[in-house]
Parts: structure tokens; C-alpha cells; sequence
């Protein structure tokens, strides 16, 4: 049994011994490549641990028929099994192989004790199958054999955290076949550090890598909380292709007291070009030596002391995939199929199937895997149908209709507005719907596969943020959120609360009435839940209800609700909310939950505000239950409203964090047009001059006062709006899944213009 390998020991085929964070530290080391000293702690040693200490039938007791779905239980059968692993004792001879190691580690460096990272690297990390990455602990600058040896225990015990426990059951991996090692490491006292990514994640361009940088320890890159410079780099001549200077405002650093501190940038830094032409090219020769030797793309963290560059982590890209039958689209030669009707291309993508008409809710039933969907307009209560169908066809409708918004979400053809889909379309008639150039054609179109770029899906373990102004992305079904992780986005800038309750079928009256606030907070929480661990540790903006009257009407328990001649104008966004508080506090007493639960990238907002004063009401409501908006928890308003955007001055002094545009009712508000009537869609303009006054008067003013601004209505997923955002200062922009990478471009290309121009202008002051 060995307790304790060194990096000359090591190779990539020790997986099972020293994890994959271990294996390839071992495997680079052995290869030559510049990484800091490093011993492991073996997983035999923690299996030695575990067994010694007889904890092996305790842990399985305590796991036994746990429900990973009850947070409550699950968070204190966690808390169990890792209290009973502090308290064990270390056997005397794992402990001794631990200082002696650690003794050897701080002769070969000056002598003196050294400052070492102790790191847990899981035997299942980054396997194919399994991503385990991230999910246990790692302590920096950890100073003295003695508390090296607690920092190997309390890594031990991260193998049984809530959210490493979820996982493990979720994939079916039995808790106790997973070992940890514990990779003890020179600290590296970097004056910079960042990551690499050997291919372009973003538009998954294989002549390109990606390096993100910034001062001082490489943690605050990692984790999120610095925004790095970006550049992209063209992996033939070893040259910047494009370059984003962020401003940083924060750096980690090691104090005197050896301990790991977030401070304040010196100023001269803070807008200061983190790395030199020289060494981008040094560490681009690295990183295309590391891919080389691996033979497949790598993501890496990187770290300069005195000069010096130090790899201190490479791991493949895992979920790096390929599908060479995506993105099927007609060839030219082959469009000339009998057009049956035509309408407003709303998502993009082409799809045969029967035809089934929905003219009623009643009737989603008969929508069956492959179906094109066909009916008047969709509601929020056919989406488990709409998930199903191949395609999405509507009488009525636009490009920001409901159909359209969750088409796009799902990565389902959509044509909308065709105004006579349910009288011209037949029930099993079949049919290929052309979502881009919104057309229905007879018959299954016989066609050339034309073979779009292969769809590849990019592991995001390290944010990759390459612009200034963050790009964040719409998130409407909990279901979609791994799809929309997967963008690389910088955070969900709207998650909507309708379709959590929607999926549940039931009213949520009815659900307070008959099972108690405990069942619908949870109903709340299940579904943020799905989407802030998706995207964790990247921000999750959750809005509160938002619901007019006829979506819950066709809800069980729905029968009570009110007829309005026009929902869109009536009993809806935070005024209902403030009307039924029991439900906007089971929405507040979720987000608590979670916050408890660890989930720390959770924010808030509300819609639909049009006074000051319903800011103050559910702030004062969030404070009964516990939870301090602002504080706790960050806090923002939805700005959909004429009233909101020209009294923002008063909402910001109720206390806000930010304001989120929400064009889609901005417009119809503004200009008195209604979004959904296709009758009167081509009067619909979020580019009219009165909407871009009320879109800049907002950002100008929150920039003044300091308050964060974004926007999550469909002109967020435009271009040429994006230019304008970008001009005017607008902080994120939040778009569709779909137009991420679209809208990342324009972003870039636009912060660019605007650095090329104030350099033209002289505004420019060199360093």
C-alpha cells in the first residue's frame, strides 16, 4: 500500500492512485513542462483512513435510502458523515508520511517551512463520464506540517459534501468505490496568473486559443470573482488576434500572515494590460506543447512569479463533443417543395413530422414525440408538449411571442404569424417547417444533408469571460439549463418563475391550500435550484412571478381567476405579487432556503414595477422572513415600464443593486402596440426613438448612481441594439441561447471600435 507518490512517480495511468488532479500534475512534470513541486496523498491512503477508523459501514448506514431531493436531509447526513471524519483520528504512520513529506517538500525548495496548496483530486475527476472536478476542497497557503496534515483531513471529509453527495447519487456511482487523493503543492506567490484554453471555447475554433489573465493568485480568475483580460491568440504565429483589457478592481493576494485575501487593485493596475506580447507567446509554446502531448485539447491554469511561468493544473476538455449529423438545412437546389404557407422564421433549424392541431389545452395530449405542433398562439401550459414536438407552427404571434421565445430556448423550429396554420394544415398532414425563412412546405422535403459546423459542447470548469461588458443568456425552463451553460455565458441574466409552476399543473393557491408553504417553496426551489448549480459559481438572476391572469387559468385550481379583457395591462408582475404575499414569501423563503444550501450566486428581481414604493414593500416583506434584499441577497427591478424608467431616481433610493431592461413591455408600452397581435407586428420597433430615450436615460442614470444595469428583453439578442447598449454603458447584456455567440462578437468587436476611436481622438494615455 503506498501512502504517498511524487510527481516522478506519476503518470496519467495513476488516475486510480492520486486522482485526476494528481495524475496529470505527474504526467506533466514527467514531460518537462514547468510545474511547482508536489507530493499526493494517495487514495489508498484515504481508503487506509477510512478503514482504520472503521467509518466505512457508519458512512453507508447514514446513506442508506437518503433522498438527495430533501436539501434538509441531505444537508444533514452530509454534515454527519463529515464530522465523523474530523474527529478520526489520522493513523500515526499516514500522519508521519504526511510531515515527512511535507519536510522533504520545504528542504528541496529554501529550507523553510513553505506555503503549499492542498488540493483534493477525486479518482472519478475528469473522466469522459464523470465530472467530479471542483467538488471537493482545495486550501492555499497552508504553512507547518501540522497543518498540512488537518488541511488532508478536512479534504477528506469535502468527498461528502451536499453538492458531491447530489452528484454521485444522480450518475449512480456507488459513494464509497470514489477515493480522494490530496495533492500537496509548492505555492506558487504569483504577481499573475489565469487559465488557458488550447481551443476557443467560444466559437469552438481550433486555430485559436484563449488566455485570460490577471494580477496577483490565479483564485480570482477560477472562481469568477475577477473579470480577466482576454486574448485570443492565433495558435499558428503565436499572435494576439483580439484583446480585452478588463478593469479589474479586485486581486488575491498572500498577506503577511500567509493567509489567502481578496484587496483592492492599486489603481495604476487596475486598467493595465496584465500580459506583455513575450509572454503570450511563451505561454502559448506551453500550451501547444501540453495539447501536443495529450493529443486533445486542454484547459490549463497558469501562474507568473518573478518572471517565471508555472503550469499548476491541466485537464482535457471532456466534454468536448462531436455530432457530424447536426444542423441539417435544405440545399438550394432542393427548396422547391409545395410552400404551403408562409409566416415569421422565429427559430432557426429545419424538421419534418405529422401535423397535430391543438385548439384547446385539453387537447396536448395527443402531441407525440416528432409531432409538428400547430395551433393559434402557445401558452405556458403546452410547453411539456412543445418539448416534445419536432416543430413549432402558429396562427398568430411574433418575434418575442411565447412560442418564439421558448422555440428558441429548446433549439425547435418555429414559424409564427402564419395567420391560417389551423385552417390550411390538416391533423397527421406531413409536413418540413423551415424555422429560419418561415416556411411550411408539404411532404417531407428529400434533401442533401448539408452539414453545418459539428455541434461541439465545451466543458465550462473555469468561466471564460471575453469582454468587458458580460454576456449573460435568457433562461426560461430549469430543464434548459445545462443547454444554456453551455454557451460559456457569463451568468443567467433572467430566469423566469412561470414555467416552475406551470410544470407542476396545479395553481399555486392550490398548492398552499392543500399541501402548506413548505411544498411550494419548494416547488420554487427545485426548479432555481437546477439552474444555479448549472451555472455555479456564475450569477442566476431569478424573477418573481410574473403570471397574467389567463396562463394560471387553465391550471388545476385555476378556475377562480379573473377575465381580463387585456392580461398583458392587467393583474400581473409585482402588483399581484404584493397581493398575494403568500406567494411572493414562499418565492422569498426559496431563495433563503438555497442561500442556506451553499448557492451563493442566487440574485433577485422583480417585474413590472411602475412605483418606488412596491421596492420598499418587498424589501420590508423579505426582512419578516430573515432575508436582507441588498445584503443577503443582491436585489434589482425589472425597468418594462414607462413609470419605471422615467422615476429610476427614486426606485434607486429604496436600495437596488441593479435594474434589468425589459424591452419586450418597454416597447408594446411605450408605443401602445400589442407584441403578440401579428396584425400590427411590423409597427412593432424596440428601435423607436422614445424606447431608445427611456434605454439610455436609465443606463446614464444608474451609471451616476452607481447601480448595475443589464436588459433581458429580445433587443438583448439584436446587433444592432447591442452597439448602442455597449455606447451607452450598459453593464451585461442578456440574450436568447442562440444569439450568445452572436452578440459576444458584436460586444467585442464593438469595446474594440470604441478603444480604436478614444486612441484616434487622444483620450488614450499609455502606461
Amino acid at each position: 500500500m503506498k501512502l504517498i507518490a511524487w510527481l516522478d512517480e506519476i503518470s496519467n495511468r495513476d488516475v486510480d492512485v492520486v486522482g485526476g488532479k494528481g495524475a496529470s500534475l505527474g504526467e506533466m512534470w514527467n514531460a518537462g513542462f514547468p510545474v511547482p513541486p508536489a507530493f499526493v496523498v494517495t487514495a489508498d491512503a484515504y481508503r487506509y483512513f477510512i478503514r482504520e477508523n472503521k467509518l466505512d459501514k457508519k458512512i453507508r448506514e447514514i446513506l442508506k435510502d437518503i433522498d438527495v431531493n430533501n436539501p434538509e436531509e441531505l444537508n444533514r447526513k452530509s454534515e454527519e458523515i463529515r464530522r465523523l471524519i474530523l474527529n478520526a483520528k489520522m493513523p500515526k504512520d499516514l500522519e508521519i508520511s504526511i510531515i515527512e513529506s511535507y519536510n522533504r517538500l520545504c528542504e528541496e525548495s529554501n529550507g523553510e517551512d513553505a506555503f503549499v496548496a492542498v488540493r483534493s483530486s477525486a479518482t472519478a475527476e475528469d473522466l469522459p463520464d464523470a465530472s467530479f472536478a471542483g467538488q471537493q476542497e482545495t486550501y492555499l497557503n497552508v504553512k507547518g506540517a501540522e497543518n498540512v496534515v488537518k488541511a488532508v483531513q478536512k479534504c477528506f471529509a469535502s468527498l461528502f459534501t451536499p453538492r458531491a453527495i447530489f452528484y454521485r447519487e444522480q450518475k449512480g456511482f456507488d459513494h464509497l468505490d470514489v477515493a480522494l487523493a490530496v495533492v500537496v503543492q509548492k505555492m506558487i506567490n504569483s504577481e499573475k496568473a489565469g487559465v488557458l484554453f488550447t481551443v476557443n471555447p467560444i466559437n469552438h475554433n481550433y486555430e485559436e486559443m484563449v488566455v485570460e489573465g490577471a494580477w496577483g493568485l490565479g483564485e480570482g480568475v477560477v472562481s469568477g470573482a475577477v473579470t480577466p483580460d482576454t486574448y485570443i491568440i492565433d495558435k499558428k504565429t503565436l499572435t494576439p488576434k483580439s484583446i480585452s483589457i478588463a478593469r479589474k478592481d479586485i486581486m488575491f493576494i498572500r498577506d503577511e500572515k500567509g493567509e489567502t485575501k481578496k484587496v483592492e487593485t492599486p489603481e495604476d493596475l487596475k486598467e493595465k494590460r496584465v500580459l506583455s506580447e513575450e509572454e503570450l507567446r511563451k505561454l502559448g509554446e506551453i500550451g501547444l506543447s501540453i495539447e501536443k502531448h495529450y493529443g486533445r485539447p486542454m484547459d490549463i491554469e497558469w501562474a507568473i512569479e518573478r518572471g517565471n511561468i508555472y503550469m499548476l493544473q491541466g485537464r482535457p476538455i471532456t466534454t468536448l463533443k462531436e455530432n457530424s449529423n447536426s444542423g441539417k438545412t435544405l440545399e438550394k437546389s432542393q427548396e422547391s417543395g409545395e410552400i404551403l404557407l408562409k409566416g415569421i422564421g422565429a427559430s432557426p433549424g429545419l424538421a419534418s413530422g405529422k401535423v397535430k392541431i391543438i385548439r384547446d389545452i385539453k387537447e396536448i395530449d395527443k402531441i407525440e414525440e416528432g409531432d409538428v405542433l400547430v395551433t393559434k398562439m402557445t401558452t405556458p401550459d403546452m410547453v411539456p408538449a412543445m418539448k416534445k414536438a419536432s416543430a413549432i407552427v402558429t396562427d398568430d404571434g411574433g418575434l418575442t411571442c411565447h412560442a418564439a421565445i421558448i422555440s428558441r430556448e429548446l433549439g425547435t423550429p418555429c414559424v409564427v404569424g402564419t395567420q391560417r396554420a389551423t385552417e390550411v394544415l390538416k391533423d397527421n398532414m406531413l409536413v418540413t417547417v423551415d424555422g429560419e425563412k418561415g416556411i411550411v412546405y408539404r411532404g417531407e422535403i428529400k434533401r442533401g444533408d448539408k452539414k453545418k459546423e459539428e455541434k461541439r459542447e465545451i466543458s465550462t470548469g473555469a468561466p471564460v469571460i471575453i469582454t468587458a461588458t458580460e454576456i449573460m443568456v435568457n433562461v426560461s425552463m430549469p430543464e434548459v439549463a445545462e443547454r444554456a451553460a453551455a454557451t460559456g455565458a457569463d451568468g443567467v441574466g433572467l430566469l423566469r418563475a412561470e414555467h416552475m409552476i406551470l410544470e407542476t399543473g396545479v395553481h399555486p393557491i392550490k398548492i398552499l391550500r392543500e399541501k402548506g408553504e413548505d411544498a411550494l417553496v419548494e416547488v420554487f426551489a427545485e426548479g432555481i435550484r437546477k439552474v444555479a448549480d448549472a451555472f455555479y459559481p456564475r450569477p442566476v438572476t431569478y424573477r418573481t412571478l410574473d403570471a397574467p391572469t389567463d396562463e394560471f387559468r387553465g391550471l388545476e385550481g385555476g378556475e377562480d381567476e379573473p377575465v381580463e379583457q387585456n392580461p398583458m395591462l392587467g393583474w400581473r408582475g409585482i402588483r399581484r405579487s404584493l397581493d398575494e404575499k403568500d406567494i411572493l414569501k414562499c418565492e422569498l423563503l426559496a431563495i433563503k432556503k438555497l442561500r442556506s444550501e451553499g448557492y451563493k450566486n442566487i440574485r433577485l428581481m422583480i417585474p413590472l414595477v411602475t412605483n418606488a414604493s412596491e421596492v420598499r414593500k418587498v424589501k420590508e416583506l423579505a426582512r419578516e422572513i430573515g432575508l436582507e434584499l441588498g445584503k443577503d441577497v443582491e436585489f434589482g427591478v425589472m425597468v418594462e415600464t414607462p413609470a419605471a424608467a422615467l422615476i429610476i431616481e427614486d426606485i434607486i433610493k429604496e436600495g437596488i443593486d441593479f435594474v434589468s431592461l425589459g424591452t419586450n413591455d418597454l416597447t408594446q408600452y411605450t408605443i401602445a402596440i400589442d407584441r403578440n397581435n401579428e396584425l400590427v407586428a411590423k409597427y412593432y420597433r424596440e428601435n423607436h426613438p422614445a424606447v431608445l430615450k427611456l434605454i439610455e436615460y436609465v443606463i446614464k442614470t444608474c451609471k451616476k448612481h452607481g447601480v448595475k444595469t443589464s436588459i433581458c428583453g429580445q433587443a438583448g439578442s439584436r446587433p444592432s441594439m447591442v452597439e448602442k447598449l455597449v455606447r451607452w454603458g450598459i453593464d451585461s447584456i442578456s440574450a436568447n441561447i442562440d444569439a450568445i455567440d452572436t452578440i459576444r462578437k458584436t460586444v467585442a468587436r464593438t469595446e474594440q471600435r470604441i478603444i480604436l476611436e478614444t486612441i484616434r481622438d487622444g483620450r488614450f494615455s499609455r502606461d
